[in-house]
């Protein structure tokens, strides 16, 4: 037996440590353990909750746009306030276009580098040949021997240098690389063009939001980003027409790139749909009304619980069900036991490990990460989760597409419950919300000719609202369900919990010893070179963890920084 420690996961947002032991070349258990704590929740407290949103954004500075929009419907939820039309066409675009970026983003800056391709084999590629390779899965005009070209002299100046900056501490020359070094510097070119497409594509933000990351212009009640039709100041009709180009500059590369790598890496890595396959619960808030009154049952992505892999049953969504438990985490344990996140408290209670680090206590807490429950069952949230329910749903063009990728690679829809079958999901669900941004531009356009700009201006003065009040936002995050749950006591906000994406599939295992979503995934899993483990890296990677979500922030002398904090 092996123990195989990766101290920190690299490639995500902030800080994950997974232990595994290995034994006759697979992993016959796991542990996942965020590794810092957060505190948000304690900040908030005594604030006005028409400022949540400002403070929530910094919880991470990858999943800004997510924590906005799913404060903003806490604190809407709690005073009764419905959104006018607008402002739900605003924040589904500005939805949509993070959930374009962030997907291509993840698979071409995040995976594909290090995960997919051996990038020391690309000097030795045949560009002609990559063409060839790339002209038979796309017509991206990219695609040509000068370009290619250019990306191999680049990545091979960069190893040459012996200063590989972002492609350094890589598992070069693992067995797990199995495409050709022409699929390598195909997937290299892309990565470069990459970089370039998502700088475009993030102004869409800066147009909606007055800047990216952090955007600035979420309000309680509405949106504060002005539409005048003649106005210079304002979301215009030109700046409609820049959204318009943005919004086809991102669908030509994803049609074009990122689809057709996503399907040449799948295709050349098919054991994948034999990986990851331990988890069977999957939960979906459901989001982007199509209506744009905002009315649920217009979601594009519905809501819905699926347990035990039943596709023949989506369970109706019911957050009274949630509950959050730290047995496993560093937290204070309540004598009530597992609590419902408007019950929920955050105190940090550290047991260990001390230096130096060389094992974590797995039988004691060992996660600054909670472990949410539905029902008392683990539940995976993410773009496989939405297409699942999607899907089992009978959405006409979520099933569409995910039959016809499923066709390309001979499987039938029970292998997407694997890693292979996240990355498929990721690939449909980017596929799809890039079709739908043009129906939001769309809607956008007609409001703003029809002056239809209605604000809900009641109930934003706290002298009108209840002395008590409590609510909760929910917001389908490119990671998956975010879910922010506020308690309002006299005008202030008396307690804040955020239970998001990554809480719910890298949670340590509960009182009764049942692992979170990863933990179960990770158990099976082939690992050729303990030394190296390659295969659990990217198996971590489906997952798309992000840490500065999921954790719980202390100053130098170990005080939390919520009390050094105080009201304004």
């Amino acid at each position: 037996m092996t123990r195989v420690v990766i101290d920190p996961v690299t490639r995500i947002e902030g800080h994950l440590r997974v232990e595994a032991e290995v034994d006759d070349g697979r992993v016959r258990e796991a542990w996942a353990s965020g590794t810092m704590f957060r505190g948000i929740e304690q900040i908030l407290q005594g604030r006005d909750p028409r400022d949540a949103w400002v403070f929530t954004q910094r919880i991470c500075n990858v999943c800004t746009a997510a924590h906005g929009i799913a404060s903003v419907r806490a604190v809407e939820d709690a005073l009764g306030i419905t959104p006018p039309p607008l402002a739900v066409i605003v924040r589904n675009l500005i939805a949509a276009f993070q959930y374009m970026h962030d997907h291509v983003v993840t698979f071409f800056h995040l995976r594909a580098i290090a995960d997919w391709m051996d990038v020391t084999r690309i000097p030795e590629a045949d560009p002609m040949e990559a063409v060839r390779i790339a002209q038979r899965i796309s017509d991206w005009p990219g695609n040509s021997a000068a370009a290619f070209r250019t990306a191999q002299e680049r990545i091979s100046a960069f190893i040459r240098s012996g200063l590989l900056g972002p492609l350094a501490n890589g598992y070069w020359g693992h067995p797990g690389y199995t495409l050709s070094p022409e699929m390598d510097l195909m997937l290299a070119a892309h990565y470069l063009e990459a970089l370039d497409w998502q700088r475009e594509v993030a102004k869409a933000h800066a147009v909606l939001g007055g800047k990216s990351p952090v955007l600035q212009t979420f309000l309680v009640g509405g949106t504060a980003t002005p539409v005048d039709v003649d106005s210079s100041a304002a979301l215009n009709v030109d700046r409609l027409t820049l959204l318009r180009e943005l919004a086809g500059t991102a669908k030509s590369f994803i049609d074009a790139v990122y689809l057709a790598d996503h399907l040449a890496i799948t295709t050349g890595y098919a054991e994948l749909h034999r990986m990851g396959e331990r988890t069977g619960n999957v939960l979906v808030y459901g989001d982007f009304p199509l209506d744009p009154s905002g009315d649920p049952g217009s979601f594009a992505l519905p809501a819905g619980v699926i347990v035990d892999r039943d596709l023949e049953h989506v369970l109706p969504v019911d957050q009274e069900r949630i509950t959050e438990e730290v047995t496993r985490s560093w937290y204070q344990d309540d004598p009530a036991g597992p609590l419902h996140p408007w019950e929920g408290t955050t105190e940090p209670a550290y047991t260990g490990p001390t230096p130096p680090y060389d094992r974590l206590d797995t039988q004691g807490a060992y996660s600054w990460v909670k472990a949410p429950r539905y029902d008392g069952r683990p539940m995976e949230v993410g773009p496989l989760a939405r297409v699942l329910v999607a899907y089992a749903a009978g959405v006409p063009r979520v099933r569409r597409l995910t039959d016809e990728v499923l066709d390309r690679m001979g499987l039938r829809v029970d292998a997407l419950w694997s890693s292979l079958g996240r990355r498929v999901a990721r690939l449909v669900e980017t596929t799809y919300l890039a079709e739908l941004t043009f129906t939001w531009l769309d809607q956008l356009e007609e409001a703003m000719r029809s002056g239809d700009q209605r604000i809900h201006a009641g109930r934003w003065d706290p002298s009108t609202w209840p002395a008590e009040a409590r609510g909760v936002g929910f917001h389908e995050a490119p990671r998956g369900a975010l879910g922010h749950w506020v308690r309002i006591r006299d005008g202030r906000i008396e307690r804040y919990q955020c239970v998001v994406p990554t809480t719910w599939n890298v949670s340590p295992r509960d009182a009764s010893g049942t692992p979170g979503p990863l933990e179960a995934a990770l158990v099976g899993t082939p690992v050729a070179d303990p030394t190296r483990p390659l295969e659990i890296m990217r198996l971590v990677h489906t997952f798309d963890p992000c840490m500065a979500c999921a954790v719980h922030v202390y100053d130098g002398r170990g005080d939390p920084l919520g009390n050094l904090v105080e009201p304004v």
